[in-house]
C-alpha cells in the first residue's frame, strides 16, 4: 500500500519524500524505488536522521517525519510534525496512529488540509466583521451597546461553526 500512499500523499500537496533508514544501501534503494520516494539515505544513524531534519527545517522546509520505532525519536522530536507508527515511538511523537493502514496518513492530511481552511476562513471573518463594527462605531452608525452584541453573536456563531464536521 506504501506505493498508492505515496501518490495520495502527493495529490494532497506534500511535494518532496525523503526515505532515511538503517537498512543496507542495496535494500534502501530497491525500497525507495519501489515505493516511489524522492530520495533516500541507508545507513543512516538515528542521531543522523535528527541532523537531516534540523538541516531540512533551518532550509526553511516544514518536515513531517514518520517513524516506527525508538531509534526515531530523536528526529520525530526535530520535526514540525512526529508521527508514530508503532506504539514505541509514541512518547515522543506529536501523532501516533494506532490502524494498521499507512491510508491513516492520507487521511491525516486531508484533515489538516479541511482544519487550515477553516482556521483561515474564521479568521477573515472575524477581522473583516469586527474590522466593519469598528468602522461603523467610529462613523457614529452604530451605539457601542449594538457593536458589542453584535461582536459577540459572531464570537458565538464561529464557535458553533468550528464544532461542525470538518469534511463532507
Amino acid at each position: 500500500e506504501a506505493c498508492a500512499v505515496m501518490r495520495s500523499l502527493r495529490a494532497l500537496g506534500i511535494r518532496r519524500t525523503v526515505m532515511l533508514t538503517g537498512d543496507s544501501e542495496r535494500t534502501a534503494k530497491a525500497i525507495a524505488e519501489q515505493v516511489g520516494v524522492d530520495d533516500y539515505r541507508a545507513e543512516v544513524l538515528p542521531e543522523d536522521k535528527a541532523s537531516f531534519v534540523e538541516a531540512e527545517r533551518r532550509a526553511g522546509r516544514t518536515v513531517i517525519m514518520i517513524g516506527d520505532g525508538i531509534n526515531d525519536s530523536p528526529a520525530l522530536s526535530a520535526a514540525n510534525v512526529g508521527i508514530a507508527i508503532a506504539a514505541i515511538a509514541r512518547e515522543i511523537a506529536d501523532v501516533t496512529i494506532a490502524a494498521e493502514s499507512l491510508f491513516e496518513l492520507v487521511a491525516l492530511r486531508r484533515i489538516a488540509q479541511h482544519l487550515m481552511r477553516r482556521i483561515h476562513a474564521n479568521y477573515r471573518f472575524v477581522i473583516g466583521f469586527n474590522g466593519s463594527l469598528i468602522g461603523l462605531g467610529v462613523a457614529g452608525i452604530l451605539m457601542p451597546a449594538t457593536s458589542a452584541m453584535l461582536h459577540n453573536l459572531s464570537t458565538v456563531a464561529i464557535s458553533l461553526h468550528s464544532m461542525t464536521n470538518l469534511m463532507p
